[in-house]
């Protein structure tokens, strides 16, 4: 959720040096209404403040605490074993199986295991894929789902969190997986272009340098 700007000043119930430097030239009397009006101002913006703040931390947490919750349906699994489960159809048979095919390669190069989850949440099979998948500290695990805007999410094992910056996953999903990319490429073109990128990363030797650019 971007953070939102508010639209009045940060310290408007707090006296400003301005309103110090005007005793000494304005009316007694037009000072009073001058400062009953500072303070009624600032009481009703900082009311407004508040609810607002309240509003938005309220939609954030009920948002959030959604997306978080623990989803565990089986029976949306393949009922063969595949390394991309597609339940949001972003993706062809061609393109599934191309992916599939790019993963087992890669998981014999690398040792490392690349997973694909499409899905539109709470369509998805959730905490099933753990064992589906055998999960571990190899595993990485690319969920794509554009419900909150980036299509691009990953849940990465131990390992490859030792071998692989993890700067090299926010700047994965900041060029692949902004909105403005998949709605114009489509959610196929964002997904395969990760897997591409994250191809290439895992076979650089690893290094100060590895996985500097995204590919």
């Amino acid at each position: 959720m971007a953070v939102r700007h508010l639209p009045w000043p940060v310290n408007v119930g707090t006296p400003t040096k301005l309103a110090v430097q005007m005793t000494t030239t304005m009316p007694n009397l037009k000072l009073t209404r001058f400062k009953n009006w500072v303070t009624e101002f600032g009481s009703k913006s900082m009311k407004l403040a508040l609810s607002s703040s309240l509003l938005l931390a309220l939609s954030f947490n009920v948002e959030h605490a959604e997306a978080k919750m623990g989803v565990n349906k089986p029976e949306l699994l393949p009922k063969e074993y595949t390394a991309v489960i597609d339940v949001a159809g972003f993706l062809s048979a061609g393109q599934e199986k191309r992916l599939a095919d790019e993963i087992a390669d890669l998981e014999k190069d690398t040792g490392f295991k690349l997973r694909i989850l499409a899905q539109n949440y709470p369509d998805t099979p959730g905490l099933a894929i753990k064992d589906f998948w055998n999960v571990d500290d190899r595993t990485i695990v690319f969920v794509a789902d554009p419900t909150f805007g980036n299509i691009l999410n990953f849940n990465v094992g131990e390992q490859v969190d030792l071998d692989i910056p993890r700067s090299f996953w926010s700047r994965l999903a900041g060029k692949y997986g902004n909105i403005f990319y998949w709605k114009e490429k489509g959610e196929d073109a964002s997904i395969e272009a990760a897997v591409n990128a994250i191809a290439y990363c895992l076979r650089e030797p690893v290094g100060p340098s590895n996985c500097s650019e995204i590919r």
